[in-house]
């Protein structure tokens, strides 16, 4: 099973073998296929037996001139055409029907894969390059599904019966078109490879402008902090001209494909009409032969074209498919176990790291964790506090298990958490980030993300508890605003208020605070402090401490450096002891003071 990131340079190969794996999604849809496929023989026949009703028009229609065979035949010809239009629309309707629907089962599907990948597989791939899979390399998939398929069985049906047709009217016309068809068709299919190519590059190149787009967006507040508007517009437009350099050669390839097709096809037409003509005039075959001849010419011709056209469609989906499969191929290095375990007893938490080394995939020559062993007793509060880089914040991944220890184990309650499912494990913890993400919804939707089935009145309890309430109040709609991206309507210290209301409304068993105070003023820290008191009694907490005040009220304090434990104690404890911890006491918590 590949793992692992994507690169940026990835080429889809344009195999069709890889668009097998998308066709299973057609199972759900057997009856709308099975329409669509009596359709689409149904609309082929009818063009084809346009020739042989157009053959009867001339020569007993017009040949013999009888009035009534006449219009015998323009009935004919207008019923089938008629019935031809409602099986067009048949077709159509079911077959773009189905290309949607399978689309948004595709999609629904990368969706779902990418939320249960592991935290370590976004450090290694760009985000840009997973939205191209979810909407451009899907909607490659739609167009040949919802119609280049579609086009392709229709065109190949003209193409064979046409052929046939051909024959049956006039083998010696036939033999003459067929010598010229190689003619015709190697020329088309060089170029056309030709156009392939750079209709994958200029996907490529649209790739790399969606990844800068997004990563310069996401952190516009750095951009224009650093004033680098001008250098970022700068690199921005290199991907745009490099996307768009390719985007003519690939205009001016197709255009002499088209040039071509019409200069080749429609002169074989031409020529094969001359030597047709000289049959009607020696009397090899009649006026209504020819006209026949002339119609399943064009028909073939027609299917030709579009043939080479639906190739390169479904050699570009071809190659969003090899993609898409890739990354649904990834396996999660961090996951559920197929034979999970429960929990005997959820009403507590007691943690236990046993020797827990680890070292981020990124970074595998520099452990981030070393030796680690800490037992913490359920219900007792341990302040994690070192420099940065010593390892506080991985200690909270490997307790939420988005990366697993590379030696060692961490233990919930006696059970090593790789044994129960993560929404189990992660069902019992609550986290409030040093900076939280606030969702583009509104403030109540927010905070019942800390628990999906809260009521409101437990909501509006928890932004209480949390003195979320002085600003929700304020706002134009109260609880129902909504917070724009990344809560933009929002402070600082009121997306950290909204992110420990969520994690009240969760009433977790295991509490994870990265120093959820350290963007609030004296006042309100005051208040939130409080809050927290009450939501700490009885749980098990971790905090990440910047502030002396959240260190004194510790029951243990746990100095780490390098991914080490250096010293375990009280904080007078660890100053009397610790040189390194009276640093920080010193330099970090001299304000708090």
């Amino acid at each position: 099973m590949a793992r692992g990131g994507i690169a940026a340079s990835t080429r889809p190969k344009g195999d069709l073998k890889h668009l097998w794996p998308i066709f299973s999604y057609l199972r759900p849809y057997r009856l709308q296929v099975a329409i669509a496929t009596v359709a689409l023989v149904f609309t082929s026949s009818a063009v084809l037996g346009l020739g042989s009703g157009l053959r009867y028009l001339v020569d007993e229609g017009l040949g013999k001139n009888d009035q009534q065979l006449l219009d015998r035949a323009f009935y004919i010809l207008s019923a089938v055409t008629i019935l031809l239009a409602i099986a067009s629309y048949a077709r159509f309707y079911f077959v773009s029907l189905i290309g949607e629907r399978v689309v948004a089962d595709v999609r629904n599907d990368i969706y779902r894969h990418l939320v249960g990948m592991h935290i370590g597989y976004f450090e290694s791939t760009r985000t840009g390059e997973l939205l191209s899979r979810l909407t451009t390399d899907t909607t490659l998939l739609q167009t040949v599904i919802g119609s280049s398929v579609s086009v392709a069985l229709r065109n190949t049906l003209l193409f064979v019966g046409g052929i046939i047709l051909l024959l049956i009217t006039s083998e010696r016309l036939t033999s003459y078109m067929l010598l010229m068809l190689p003619l015709v068709v190697v020329p088309i299919i060089l170029l056309g490879k030709r156009v392939r190519l750079l209709a994958r590059e200029s996907q490529a190149r649209v790739a790399d402008i969606s990844a800068h787009a997004e990563e310069s967006l996401n952190g516009i507040r750095t951009v224009q902090s650093l004033a680098l508007e001008p250098y970022d517009q700068q690199r921005f437009s290199g991907h745009v001209d490099a996307a768009l350099q390719i985007a003519i050669g690939r205009i001016r390839t197709r255009a002499m494909l088209t040039a071509l097709v019409i200069m080749l096809v429609f002169g074989s037409i031409v020529t094969v009409l001359w030597f047709g003509g000289r049959d009607v005039l020696a009397g090899r075959i009649t006026p209504g032969d020819l006209s026949a001849f002339i119609f399943y010419s064009v028909v073939v011709a027609g299917a030709i074209g579009a043939i080479s056209e639906v190739v390169a469609d479904l050699q570009r989906a071809a190659g969003a498919a090899e993609r898409i499969s890739e990354l649904l191929e990834i396996a999660p290095e961090v996951a559920s176990p197929v034979e999970s375990v429960r929990l005997p007893d959820v009403s507590h938490a007691q943690v236990t790291f046993e020797s827990v080394g680890f070292s981020y995939p990124t970074r595998k020559n520099k452990p981030a964790v070393e030796e680690f062993s800490l037992s913490v007793e359920s219900g007792r509060t341990v302040a994690l506090v070192g420099p940065s880089g010593a390892g506080k914040s991985t200690i909270f991944q490997l307790l939420l298990r988005f990366y697993d220890p590379d030696s060692g184990a961490v233990l919930l309650n006696g059970v090593d958490i790789r044994q129960l499912q993560l929404a189990d494990l992660r069902g019992l913890i609550g986290i409030v980030p040093q900076d939280p993400v606030i969702f583009s919804t509104t403030v109540r939707e927010n905070i019942r993300l800390g628990r999906i089935d809260a009521s409101d009145e437990q909501i509006e309890a928890a932004a209480s508890a949390a003195c979320a309430m002085e600003f929700i109040e304020k706002l134009p709609q109260g609880f129902d605003t909504h917070l724009g991206e990344k809560g933009v309507r929002l402070s600082g210290g009121q997306r950290q208020r909204v992110a420990i209301a969520r994690a009240l409304v969760r009433n977790p068993k295991l509490l994870l605070l990265d120093e959820a105070t350290s963007a609030l003023d004296s006042e309100n820290e005051h208040l939130i402090q409080k809050a927290l008191e009450q939501l700490m009694h009885g749980r098990t907490t971790f905090v990440i401490a910047h502030r002396l005040s959240t260190i004194t009220r510790a029951d243990q304090i746990v100095l780490m450096n390098e991914g080490r434990i250096e010293a375990l104690g009280s904080h007078h404890e660890l100053l009397s002891r610790s040189r390194l911890y009276a640093r920080l006491a010193e330099l970090q918590f001299r304000t708090a003071a």
